[in-house]
């Protein structure tokens, strides 16, 4: 096995060597979408970034238990422990059922997911399907004074379990300047602390989803599934815990705080969190109109797009920054991912093309130790396409005869570079079949620019919803009109 992969670990803020607890097994636990509306890019590029780490992971041959969780309840609209589930105020308000709505995100969920050629995780739990397990946990920690009840509502005692452990320890931060950034917050009357976060919550009669408790009628905190769900498929104490760094500052602190209460252990040995995404510099919101769903990049159908991409051009470009770091938008860059991912490719359909030679001029040994390094320095997913990228001027120099290969050679330096491509970095050729297309398309995009000079706008305005209804969208710009497969 494998022994010189680092970790950049947020707890101790330094890259580690990464040792498994029990090798060859190892426990991953991923904290999942909030099912309640349409699935952001930022989600998309934390998920990718923990495929990259399972792919990598299980083709170093450990076996990996990936747990990603799906939250259906608990995850509440107001800051703190107050407002409403939002899939519950998502249900009242589309008069449906909450599970109908989860089951309907949940679905989208996984279909970005599959799009984005992403692996499944091994174990896939939901916060409603463990509300037993939630429960039985808000009694221990309650049995070893770490937590209080009030009026129904079970408070963890985050003043108290700082007389006996680090709270800010994920973050490096001090009680006393915790305290002090907290803004004074709905309930905060019947907490102990500012600090204190609800392990269960007192259910009003209206609310939608609530489930019988010691305390009463009720829902569990956000906080509390994670633990509850890493605890039963993993165990205490297990390898890698991830998410998107804006879970760190409180849902991650608070885990280890539930976790060590109950158990006197920290629940992971790593943890690794992502970067966030901008656009054009700027952080991407709704509220700046700059945020797009991943179907809106795939059909350019956004008002900063100026044409779409294809699933694995994106991918390809989230994986051209290192998940530690910040990843920007915009449609420069997306461009260039688009040339560099037909560059690849291109060079992946040239190998079963190479003619062999009775002698080599490649150093396959010396081709194979740069790419693991890449990806052994903390997942280096941007160095690692840098080593591809000159593998595949290797390939064409091979095709064009400037450079030897022997048989045994190419073989090792094609099982290599599809290995990484593929089964690494997940990337697979989708352009093909579109790029088959275009002289067709061309040529329909001509009839119809000369039905519009010619001011024939049905015919115009017939072949837009003929193309739009066998999954071709068509977007006029001021000089030309491009075409998305949809």
């Amino acid at each position: 096995m494998q022994q010189n992969l680092l970790i950049y670990n947020t707890l101790t803020r330094k890259k580690e060597l990464f040792k498994p607890i029990n090798e060859p097994f190892v426990g991953m636990y991923v904290c999942g979408p909030t099912v309640y509306s349409d699935v952001h890019l930022g989600n998309c590029r934390t998920f990718i970034s923990f495929d990259i780490i399972f792919r990598y992971l299980t083709y170093l041959g450990y076996k990996v238990r990936y747990v990603r969780n799906i939250t259906d309840a608990g995850h509440l609209e107001g800051d703190g422990d107050v407002g409403e589930d939002k899939i519950s105020k998502k249900a009242k308000l589309a008069a449906l059922e909450p599970m109908e709505i989860v089951q309907t995100y949940t679905n989208d969920f996984h279909n970005v997911m599959a799009t984005f050629n992403a692996l499944s995780p091994s174990i896939e739990p939901t916060a409603t399907g463990h509300i037993i397990e939630q429960i039985e946990l808000v009694k221990v920690i309650l049995e070893k004074g770490f937590a209080y009840e009030v009026n129904g509502t079970v408070y963890f005692d985050v003043e108290k379990y700082n007389q006996h452990q680090d709270y800010g320890i994920l973050n490096n931060r001090k009680l006393e300047d915790l305290i002090n950034n907290t803004r004074d917050l709905g309930g905060q009357d019947e907490k102990k602390g500012k600090l204190d976060f609800a392990l269960w919550i007192k259910a009003k009669p209206e609310h939608l989803m609530q489930w019988a408790s010691p305390w009463g009628m009720g829902f569990p905190g956000w906080h509390l599934e994670c633990s509850a769900m890493s605890n039963k498929y993993l165990g205490e104490q297990f390898d890698i815990h991830g998410g998107g760094m804006d879970l760190a500052p409180t849902h991650h602190t608070n885990e280890i705080a539930q976790n060590v209460a109950s158990c006197g252990k920290h629940p992971a040995n790593y943890w690794i969190h992502t970067n966030m995404l901008t656009v054009n510099g700027q952080k991407m919101s709704k509220s700046l109109g700059n945020s797009f769903l991943p179907g809106e990049l795939f059909n350019g159908n956004h008002s900063l797009l100026n044409k779409g991409y294809s699933p694995m051009v994106v991918r390809f470009f989230m994986l051209q920054a290192h998940y530690r770091s910040t990843l920007d938008f915009s449609n420069d860059a997306l461009d260039a991912s688009e040339k560099g991912f037909k560059r690849l490719m291109s060079a992946i359909g040239l190998l079963d093309k190479l003619k062999v030679a009775s002698t080599s001029e490649i150093n396959v040994t010396e081709i194979e130790a740069k790419l693991a390094a890449a990806m052994n320095d903390d997942f280096n997913s941007p160095i690692l396409i840098a080593e591809l990228f000159d593998i595949a001027r290797i390939i064409n120099s091979i095709y064009d005869g400037k450079t030897n290969v022997n048989e045994t050679d190419l073989e090792k330096l094609k099982s290599l570079t599809k290995a990484y491509i593929e089964d690494v970095l997940g990337l697979k050729d989708d352009l093909q079949a579109t790029n088959d297309l275009v002289p067709v398309m061309d040529f329909i995009l001509r009839i119809r620019k000369e039905a519009k000079e010619n001011k024939d706008y049905l015919t115009s305005d017939k072949i837009r919803i003929g193309l739009n209804e066998i999954g071709f969208q068509l977007k006029d710009g001021k000089e030309e009109t491009s075409w998305t497969k949809i």
